[in-house]
């Protein structure tokens, strides 16, 4: 196999893809995981007494979330127990919706003829993320806001007499999240469904099968790897969310990651912010895995 590589893109440039593939799972993403997993074991001392008797193993970091500090009178840690909770419910929640909006898209697509207009609505699709996600989620938050344009749409027209606080009540949010990964939906979907064989549906519809029955029995079991690989793309994406969070997040919208931030960088402490990431990670991959066995797909149908 790897002398069909090399002969395909040649030494010089085999050898530089096999690097660059190295240095980004490698260096970027497993040692920096292995250094905080590392971390989370050891308590928050200062830099001199790092490495020294006061300096163990201990999965104080991890009891926290439960927990919390020792003395809560509570007995368990109310506030980021249910922190993490609500953001894994509310990714569960943008996936779904991403979808539900994204399936009939990804289905026309991918069945069309092809044509101008098709072409159109990919372009449509695209050129929005253009734009910096940071700037994305500020539009929505005009958009949402109480002086913005679908209160005021509203209001001209007497749908409503005040102001709806879709900041508030987090609509803002899950229409920030939903659209910030929508392509990460469509396009795996879409890639799949491209490859269904139109005869197939052309005879369910000769034998008067109705539109939902052929999606059921042909279209959707099809394209499963595709779903699965954006579902699991947009809800690993929408848990790990930060910018959306801060920027469209109401009073009583704390995500999960704003805890690891505040860990990181307010309270400078390191090993607390790392475990608490590592939850989060394996939190979603037990999710991600359990979902993914419950349809029956596997990781190779994913990576076709």
């Amino acid at each position: 196999m790897l002398t069909n590589y090399f002969k395909t893109n040649g030494m010089v440039m085999g050898w530089g893809l096999l690097l660059l593939v190295f240095f980004w799972i490698v260096i970027l993403i497993i040692l920096p995981q292995i250094y905080m997993f590392n971390l989370s074991f050891h308590p928050h001392l200062p830099p001199p007494e790092m490495g020294g008797p006061k300096d163990f193993l201990t999965l104080e970091n991890y009891r926290y979330l439960v927990f919390g500090a020792d003395g809560n009178p509570d007995g368990y840690n109310k506030v980021d127990l249910l922190v993490f909770i609500r953001t894994l419910t509310a990714a569960a929640f943008v996936t779904i919706l991403d979808l539900f909006l994204c399936y009939p898209i990804a289905y026309y697509l991918g069945q069309s003829t092809g044509g101008g207009f098709v072409r159109i609505l990919v372009l449509l699709l695209i050129i929005p993320y253009w734009i910096n996600e940071i700037l994305r989620a500020f539009a929505f938050k005009i958009i949402f806001g109480d002086s913005g344009v679908i209160n005021e749409f509203l209001m001209f027209f007497s749908v409503i007499d005040s102001p709806i606080d879709f900041i508030r009540a987090n609509v803002a949010l899950y229409a920030g999240l939903g659209y910030a990964y929508i392509l990460l939906m469509i396009f795996p979907m879409y890639n799949v469904i491209e490859s269904l064989d139109r005869n197939q549906i052309e005879a369910a519809r000769d034998m008067g099968a109705p539109w939902w029955m052929i999606h059921k029995r042909i279209v959707i079991p099809y394209a499963k790897p595709g779903i699965s690989s954006g579902c699991t793309m947009v809800f690993m994406l929408s848990a790990g969310a930060l910018a959306a969070p801060q920027i469209l997040g109401g009073p009583s919208s704390l995500w999960f990651t704003q805890l690891v931030y505040q860990w990181f960088n307010t309270g400078g402490n390191w090993p607390q912010a790392s475990a608490y990431a590592i939850i989060l990670l394996l939190a979603c991959l037990v999710i991600v895995l359990s979902v993914m066995k419950l349809f029956k797909v596997n990781m190779g149908d994913i990576g076709k």
